[in-house]
This record gives structure tokens, sequence and C-alpha cells, in this order.
């Protein structure tokens, strides 16, 4: 195509298994069949596709992740998860994966433990009376009305309520609706006090808060952002239904109807987008643009190609809800898990949904990828270049490696989008550049087109985008019926607005426009809204905005139902207004009319000098120190008549509103064509800005594999520079037919890795369609990058710093093609020096010989560099430019004592090696002190000669071999004795 138990882990999980064991029909014994008998396979060999068991599984899962009640065709509900599935609350904190188990196991035992007592009350709800009280062992059977243990008290009806829900959400935090205000009960209002600031006490058996109705959404938002799930508990009846209804003396309904998590946290009760005549900020209550996915991991030893230890194939499904987007994906995996924590990290969980058991491998991998906020792609190997999750970190692509911020990364430099929608679809271009030259191309004229074109059909189309809401998730929240008539009627104005400027450039488009795919946009979007024109024209602009169903609809045809009771209702006013003749009789009174005080109608307002005149069966409804305010009998009958028709009108329009919305998702999916329009063309303008940048050009995209950059800049630091410091431009020149591989030495400091990045950045830059930081600039496709850079060691993985090193090279190696564009930076410095040469050595011959790939090496290993010896046609040695100047002002004058030499980096690429790595230049730019460095530089030097010296002796005694007369043997002789041998 994304626990809350206190007690011990082990105590748990032993718990839990004797638990299963004892239950051949629970949900964990059913979920440890092999996958095969699972979905009615034979446990054949997996095919590669997106429909495999394993997806199917996952989608399974996901199903039973919801977050209201609706019926079941709907239903949006979060029930406790079978199967042993855990789901994370906290998505950037995630809590040790041994303690979720635990967590989950008790989970599955208290849910089992449920199943068996369904018949039964209640069972020990002193748990839930005081947060402060212990739980207490066994079971009480409880009457209608049971006791609360710990104080002896009757519970209330509501407090019966809340632990009847309470019991079947223990790990959510309840809101429950009481008339004006949400109240939190026990640990729940505990919580809310905590973490909303508001105050807490003591009322019958429970602690309580409350916040009001109106602001909601607002403390929702704020618990869900801490990390906690979310319950709304709602009334599901109102008082004047209730009042002749058959239950009128018993409580009010309520229902749990909605769970809110960081990955669900969608509908008018959490996420009113709306800014209506400036009564509202949006920036302070629109969500985050970023990608909210729950994902959900299967995996499944059986059906692994390669048996060897830890392989393993599995299945993934990521869902966001605010956009409603599902990808899915099937492979096999090896011992790394290199391919799961690509796709972990491109998508950026912010909640897992887990089996409960998983490999040792993929365990240490979730502690590690919610641990570090690594960045990786999940893309299609067909359409999209391969950058690894390594890759996508080592470059800094999507944040910089600092502190993790957008800023100072690629698309940080890249992003000039006006829209929210279009800043996701610039994210997904930048992390999965295309493959296909066509494709490409296109984005490149469409750019070329706009950077260049006088016309002013673009500017026109650049200024419908400024401060547009964020459409993509307003139909989302449409089609799953969660918006409310504020969120509606401005996403479908938004939409009809756009529909009518777009139309209006429909000519100048044709005549003015050259671009396929600029055409393509901008000639489909006003067809592609059309639908939206005829729901506005039925909607009340005024009730919309301020959200009153019950005035919303203009033409009344197409809702009998509401039109008839419009009908009732008017027939009971014009009754009670009749009724007003007769009363002016009775006072003698023809100008008596009737007053509205504090929402009550109706009221007949009678000085208290008069009251005489009253008759008796009038009831008094409020007074003042001058007037009395009466009911005769015939209002009050009617007037709660009137009271019952307005509610049952209130239910009857939010009925047949969901219905208005069903009939508007019909057009969903061209709705959101469209709006994927709008969000290509925020890209292409946002890439034309960077195009306007200066010394920017277009890159010319070839099918041969080739790199060839004339005086290219790297595209982040040539920004953060800005203009006073100027950034060195360097040329690169590889060929699949020549010149493959460059191998890199020079000083440290010097600029070799800023030179590697620049590579592969243009080569990304120019695979999404964008220009790039060069004079010219000729690239082959490449269909991956791949990278090993760094080193440090990772602890979660339990791997050395060299471990890292060789297992990202491995990955490399079993990923690269002679398509590829391979970066090594100073493989083998995790180990000794001559393994760290062998290692490197040989690993750089394979590519050479083997992978064929484009590579750039850098190494401060000098035998490496005698490759270019035997493949002087593939191999090129190059250093980064250095001036060595002699630092006089700290020479001894009165000895010899040797001091680091100066060096001066010019940061430009030249041909040849580099001697020498000058590491005692940066050991005097980061202030070591001079006696240091003074013993190092001694020490260096001695080293250095012993090191001349074998290879002197090398040298000479390599030529006995060439020795034939005594003649030859007398000239070698008299050579060594000159150097000394």
């Amino acid at each position: 195509m994304t626990h809350p138990f206190p007690l011990s882990p082990m105590q748990a999980a032993e718990a839990s298994s004797k638990k299963r064991s004892q239950e051949p029909e629970g949900p964990v014994s059913k979920k440890a069949r092999p996958v095969g008998e699972q979905e009615g396979g034979s446990g054949s060999e997996p095919k590669q596709c997106l429909s495999s068991g394993l997806v199917l599984k996952s989608l399974e899962k996901l199903r039973k992740f919801c977050c209201d009640s609706a019926p079941p065709q709907t239903r949006v509900q979060t029930e406790r998860l079978r199967g042993g599935c855990a789901v994370l609350p906290k998505c950037t904190d995630y809590d040790d994966l041994d303690l979720l188990r635990a967590r989950n196991a008790a989970a599955s035992e208290d849910s089992g433990s449920q199943a068996r007592q369904k018949d039964k009350t209640f069972s020990d709800l002193s748990s839930f009376g005081s947060s402060q009280a212990s739980h207490e062992d066994g079971q009480q059977a409880c009457e209608s009305k049971p006791l609360n243990k710990r104080s002896k008290s009757v519970y209330t009806p509501l407090e019966l309520q809340f632990l009847e829900v309470k019991r079947q959400h223990q790990d959510a935090v309840l809101c429950v609706e009481c008339g004006y205000k949400y109240r939190f009960f026990g640990e729940d209002a505990e919580i809310a006090a905590r973490e909303l600031n508001i105050y807490c006490h003591l009322d019958h058996n429970f602690l309580t808060a409350s916040i009001p109705t109106h602001r909601l959404f607002v403390h929702v938002r704020r618990l869900v952002a801490k990390g906690y799930k979310v319950g709304v508990v709602k009334q599901t009846e109102t008082a004047a239904l209730k009042a002749v209804g058959d239950n009128k003396s018993s409580l009010f309904s309520r229902k749990l109807t909605a769970l809110y998590t960081k990955s669900t946290l969608i509908g008018e009760d959490v996420n009113p987008l709306i800014k209506l005549d400036g009564a509202m900020n949006v920036d302070e209550i629109m969500t985050d643009a970023s990608s909210n996915y729950l994902l959900c991991i299967c995996e499944n030893k059986e059906k692994a190609k390669d048996k060897k230890k830890g392989s393993i194939f599995i299945g993934v499904v990521g869902v966001q809800p605010a956009t409603g987007e599902v990808v899915y994906d099937s492979f096999q995996d090896s011992a790394s898990r290199s391919e799961l924590e690509t796709r972990i990290s491109a998508l950026q969980p912010v909640e897992l949904l887990l089996p409960s058991h998983l490999s040792e491998q993929t365990e240490r991998l979730i502690h590690r990828a919610t641990a570090v906020r690594n960045f990786k792609q999940l893309s299609s190997e067909v359409e999209f270049m391969t950058i690894n999750g390594t890759t996508l970190r080592n470059l800094e692509i999507l944040q910089n490696q600092t502190d993790m911020k957008t800023k100072g990364s690629l698309f940080w430099v890249l992003d000039h989008t006006k829209t929210s929608f279009g800043r996701r679809k610039l994210k997904k271009w930048v992390t999965q550049p295309l493959l296909k030259l066509r494709d490409i191309n296109a984005r490149l004229d469409a750019v070329s087109e706009v950077l260049h074109s006088e016309s002013s059909v673009f500017g026109q189309i650049e200024n419908h985008l400024n401060k547009l809401p964020d459409i993509e998730r307003g139909l989302c929240s449409i089609y799953h019926k969660k918006c409310s008539t504020q969120e509606f009627f401005l996403i479908v104005k938004t939409l009809c607005h756009l529909k009518s400027e777009f139309q209006a450039l429909v000519p100048a488009v044709n005549s003015q426009v050259h671009s396929d795919l600029l055409r393509t946009c901008a000639l489909d979007i006003p067809e592609l809204l059309r639908p939206a024109e005829r729901y506005l024209q039925v909607l009340n602009e005024q009730a919309a905005k301020i959200g009153d169903k019950t005035e919303l609809f203009k033409d009344l045809s197409d809702f009998p139902l509401i039109k008839k009771r419009k009908n009732e209702i008017q027939e009971v006013t014009e009754k009670i207004q009749v009724h007003l003749q007769e009363i002016r009789k009775i006072l003698k009174n023809p100008s008596a009319q009737y007053v509205t005080v504090s929402g009550q109608e109706f009221m007949i307002e009678i000085k208290n000098s008069s009251l005489s005149c009253i008759p008796a069966d009038w009831i008094k409804v409020g007074s003042t120190k001058a007037v009395s305010r009466f009911h005769s009998p015939f209002i009050v009958e009617n007037y709660r008549r009137l009271n019952q028709l307005r509610e049952q009108l209130a239910l009857d329009c939010g009925a047949e509103w969901l219905g208005f919305l069903e009939t508007f998702s019909g057009h969903h999916d061209s709705l959101c064509k469209a709006v994927h329009h709008l969000a290509t063309v925020d890209c292409i303008f946002s890439l034309t800005k960077v195009a306007k940048q200066g010394n920017y050009c277009r890159p010319a995209l070839q099918e041969e594999r080739k790199i060839i950059i004339k005086n290219g800049r790297h595209p982040v630091i040539d920004v953060l520079l800005g203009e006073q410091d100027q950034y060195v431009p360097n040329s690169t020149n590889l060929s699949g037919d020549a010149e493959r591989v460059m191998i890199i030495t020079g000083p440290n400091m010097g600029g070799k890795s800023s030179y590697i990045k620049q590579v592969a950045l243009i080569a990304v830059m120019a695979q999404i369609g964008s220009y790039v930081p060069a004079e010219e600039a000729t690239l082959g496709i490449v269909d991956g990058i791949f990278t090993r850079m760094g080193a440090a060691d990772n602890i979660y993985k339990g791997r050395s710093t060299f471990m890292e090193e060789l297992t990202d090279t491995a990955e490399i190696i079993r990923q690269a093609t002679p398509q590829s564009l391979v970066i090594l930076d100073e493989l083998g410095r995790g180990t000794s020096t001559h393994d760290g040469i062998a290692i490197a050595y040989a690993t750089l011959e394979y590519f050479i010989r083997d992978v064929q790939s484009l590579t750039l090496f850098v190494t401060h290993y000098p035998p490496v560099c005698e490759l270019e010896k035997h493949y002087s046609q593939q191999v090129g040695n190059y250093h980064m430019g250095f001036l060595v100047t002699e630092d006089e002002s700290k020479q001894d004058p009165g000895g010899e004592e040797p001091v680091p030499d100066f060096v001066t980096f010019l940061y430009q690429i030249t041909q040849g090696v580099a001697a020498r790595s000058y590491g005692l230049n940066v050991a005097k730019l980061a202030d070591v002190p001079g006696e240091v460095l003074r013993k190092a530089a001694r020490k260096s030097q001695e080293l250095e000669g012993l090191v001349n010296a074998k290879r002197k002796r090398l040298k000479y005694f390599t030529k006995v071999w060439t020795i034939h007369s005594a003649e030859d043997l007398r000239n070698w002789t008299a050579e060594c004795e000159e150097e000394g041998l």
C-alpha cells in the first residue's frame, strides 16, 4: 500500500505462561501455532508480495486496534488486545521489553479471568476506590450496590458505572461526561491533577477532578502528549428524553465513545482544525503534520529461506489514522535486522503493536530503534532508490546528527513548502528518490519552467497555496466521521474556493504552461473538486460555524425526518402562543407576554403586588423582590413536550449529519487525488526556490553509470556558511567503464567526509528532481546509496565499535549492485593497525573486482593506496589539499625538540596520496598541552624513522633477487652502505 501493571516482570511472565498452558483456546495459545496453520497454509515458500500471510496477520491485529464504539462495521473501539499483543503507549520513552512482556502477560491473564466470570457482577472493586489502598486478595460477591472494602461505604450509581467501564479499560485514563463537565475518578483523577495542574479532592469513595466540556480537546491532547491512553465516556441520553422513557428514575446511560493515543488522535473532540472569524488560533490546536504511524510487526522463522542463526521472515503493517495512509511489506531479514530497522526508522512510528514473543535480535533492535532516533526509508525496490537507515542518518537527510533537529539536514535545505500536506509529500520525495528517468525529468522540467517562465499563472497558483488548512487530514477526519460542522465547512469551503480559482486559470494553463506534470495537476484539480460544491450549497453557513446541527441544512427536502420533527416543534410552539390569549384573559392584561430568563422559556411574569389574581394551579418557577414568574399547567405539559421534541430533533440531526458525511465520503478518492496534485505543485515550487539560491544547475540524468560533477558544493554546509564564508567547491569524475573508485587520503579535518557526503547528496537531489549545487552535473541513475561512516559502539545491540563497522559493511556487500554508490569512511579503524589495514584492503578490492559499484573510500592507511597500481584503470588516489609550514614561534632555539607542523587546509580534492595525516595538528587545534604535543611529535618522529628504515631495507633486499653477477653484488653492497643498512 503504524499497561500499567505494578508487578514483577518475572512473576507476571511465569503467571502468564502457566495460564496459557491451562487455556488451550486462549489468545496466546492461538498465536503459538505456526503461521501456516493460522492462515490455512501449508508452510510452503512465501512469495515476496504484499499479500503474504504475515501481512494479513498484521492487518488482523490492526483491525482490533480502533478508537470508538460505533457499530461493528464502522467501529473504532479499543479492546484489550488479544493474542498477547502489547501496545506501547509512550512513543519517545519506551519501557523495557521484559517489563512490557510481563505487563502484557498480566493483561492476558486478567482478560481470561474476566471471560470465565462474565456472569458475575463485580470482583474486588476496592482497587479502584482509592489509589492509595493496597489491592486485596480474593473476590467479593457483590449485590447491586457493592461495598467499598476500604471505607465500608456503598458505591454510588455513577461510581459503579465508572468501575464497569474502568474494568474493561484499565490502561486508559477515563474522562466521564457529567453534565457540563468531564470528571476523572480515582487514580485517573490523581494523574489529571498532576499532569493538567487541576484540583483533585475526595468525593464519596473516589478522588475526583473535573474539566469543562468545551476544554476537552485541550486536556485530552495534553494527556496523550505525555504518553497516556485517554478514553472519553459520554452520556448517551438526554434529560428530556430520559424523563419520558422507561428508565426515567435510573442513572444516565454512558459508554466509551473514543480511545485516544498518539497515533489515533483524530476527531472533533481532540482536533478541531478550524479558524473561523478569527475566533481561534489554528496553530495552537492543530496536530503536528509529522507522520504518526501505528506499526504492527509479525515474524516467522519457519518461512525464512536462509536457516542461518537469527535469519527470519518478517511482516509489517503501518497505519497513519490522521491521513488514512496504509503501508505494508513482508521480507526476509538477517540476524542484524537491518531491513526491519530501515522500515521502523523510515516510518518513525509513535506506537508499536508487538506479538507476545519476539526473537532476541528483534527485541534488541526495538530497544535501539525506540531509544535512538535513527532515520531510514521504507521504499519499493522497483520505483525508488534504496536508502537504508544508516545512510539517512550518516548523510543527515532528515535530521542533523548534532541535536536531531531538522535544521542542518538536506530536508531543511529543500523545504520551502507552504502547506502541511505539501511538506509531507516533499519528505517522501527526499527519502524516496526516483529510479525512472522519465519521472525524474518530468519533475526537472516542471522546476525549470517555473524557474524561467515569465508567466503570472505560477504566481497566482502559489498565492492559492498560502494559508491553506491541512486539507488532507481534514478529509480523513470527514471520512471517519470524526469532524465537526465547523471543520467540515472550513474544508469544503476551501475545496470550493480552490476549484473556482483553478477553474479560472484553465485558459492560462492551456496556453502558457508546457510541463506535462504541472498541466496535469492544474487541469485535473477543478474537475476533481467539483463534487464539493453541491455539499457546500446545502449548508447554512452561520449554523455550521457555531456547530448548530438543527439549522445546518438549508433545504430539508432531502431530510424528511428533520422536517417532520421541526413541524412537530412548530405545532407545539404555536399551541403555547395561542395559549397566551387565554392567559391575558385570566390576568385581564391584554399586553401580557412570555418572558425567558436563564434559558427558561414561556414564563408569565407578575408583579408581587398583583399575585392575588394568579390561579391556584399555576406553578411558580422563580421570583425576585419585584416580580414572580409562573407556568400554567398547559405550559408545563407542552413545554415538557417541546423540550422532548427539541432533544429528539438534536438526535435526528446528529444521525442525518453522519449520513451526510457518509455520502460526502463517496468522493473521498477524487478529493484526495486533488489534494495530492496540490501537494505536488507545492513541492515543485519549493524545489524552484532551492534552484534560485544561486550557482545551482539542472543535472543531466542518464542511464549510464557515471557521476561527473564540476565544482560541486555540499548543499547544507553551503547554506549554513552563507555569503560571508564561501564553501570551497570540488569536482568529481566517476564512470563505470573508466575510473569508478576514488581512494581519498589527507589530513584530519581536511574535508574528506564533507566531500564524500557532498557527492551522495547531489545524487539524491538529482533523482528527486531538484537542481543541484554545482556548475555542471551529469549523473547516471543510482539504484542505491550505501554508507559506512563514523566509529561508535552500540550498547543496545551488544556490539563493539569494530563489530558495528563490519556488520554495516557486510550489509553493504550483500545489497550493493554495480549501479550503486558506496561510501566507506575510514573502514578498519576500530581494531589494530595490521588487522584494520588487511580488512580495509580486502574489502575495497572486493568492491573493485566483484561488486564494481561507484565507490568513495576514505582511509588513513597508505598500503590501501597501493590498489591503484593493481587496478590502474578503475582506481584513482586523491587527497584533500593542504599546506605545511613549520611553526617557528614554537621551536626550541637551544635544541632540536620537534614540534607539530602547522597545517593550512585548502579543502580542495587533489590527485595523489597524502604521505601523512597530520593528526598532531588537530591535537594542537584542540589545545592539547604543549608538553604532550612535543612528546607526541618526538615519538611520531621516532616511529616514522623506524617505518622508513624498514621500507628501505625491504626495498634494497628485494633487489637481491635481481643479482646475477659479482658486479651486481658489489653495486648492491655499495648502495646499502650509503644508506647505512
